[in-house]
């Protein structure tokens, strides 16, 4: 637009140029990405590793004929149970864990540093910073381990998920576990047609284990970003922390110059009196 067209006055496009650009640069992008990855790697677990656990009761239930024994405390459907109330914590903390890293990504953006100031920054920022780092390294093992055991539930469907896919091709076939694939002695036997009963809801629950463990693989590299985000931003804080100290003794040392310039002027202009 130039000054003298109908639309708005050139200096009001030019002001909303600098505020775009300004809260542009104000944006932590690498904390905002690593967060975005965050929110959908737990959001993909929590949901999938929820529906995968209940279709898991389901099949249990359903098709190997095991119920809840009330004498016994701690049976595979309690382990269940506690598996998804875990599932419940790790989707509320690392909601609250996301806003936190996001936050201080903010505040240690060059822009949001230059409003608030360099002191409240560099001395409550490294602290915060370093803080934060020894947590994203520990859920960064958390998820590393959460992604391992997810992958044992994988393995295991998908070695009956491929027998159900060619046992599907015969009608009336069986389905025969050998549990010695898994590390136990025997074989159990179903008898349940594969075809029409137990393949439908177990290839559901076998893709969203699947899914469950593409979450944890990508909530575990959100947070090998954090790591690398945090890791610049305390390195950016030590500096400017360093170039704090520098300006002030650079100050008190001009000052000192100036006091003895002061100084010494006076004492000629008394002996010249």
């Amino acid at each position: 637009c130039s000054p003298h067209s109908g639309g708005l006055p050139w200096r009001t496009l030019l002001c909303c140029k600098e505020c775009c650009e300004r809260c542009v640069g104000s944006l932590p992008w690498a904390s905002l990405i690593a967060t975005i990855l965050l929110y959908m790697g737990v959001a993909l677990f929590c949901g999938c590793g929820h529906e995968a656990l209940s279709g898991t009761v389901g099949i249990l239930q359903n098709y190997f004929e095991l119920i809840k024994n009330p004498g016994e405390l701690l049976d595979v459907f309690t382990i269940i149970d506690i598996l998804k109330y875990i599932i419940y914590g790790l989707a509320g903390g690392f909601f609250v864990f996301g806003v936190l890293l996001l936050v201080e990504g903010f505040f240690t953006t060059g822009a949001i540093r230059d409003l608030y100031g360099e002191f409240k920054i560099t001395a409550c920022g490294r602290c915060l910073t370093a803080f934060l780092m020894f947590l994203a390294y520990l859920f960064f093992l958390v998820w590393i381990g959460v992604t391992a055991f997810t992958g044992l539930p994988v393995f295991m469907y998908f070695n009956i998920w491929s027998m159900c896919q060619n046992a599907s091709l015969v009608d009336g076939a069986n389905l025969c576990l050998d549990l010695r694939q898994f590390g136990k002695r025997g074989c159990v036997c179903t008898f349940v047609c594969v075809s029409l009963s137990i393949c439908p809801q177990l290839d559901l629950t076998f893709h969203l284990f699947v899914c469950a463990l593409a979450g944890a693989g990508a909530a575990a590299i959100a947070m090998v970003h954090f790591l690398m985000a945090l890791a610049a931003n305390w390195g950016y804080l030590k500096d400017a922390s360093r170039m704090q100290k520098y300006e002030d003794i650079k100050s008190k040392e001009e000052q000192e110059l100036h006091d003895i310039h002061s100084t010494r002027s006076k004492e000629r202009l008394n002996a010249y009196t």
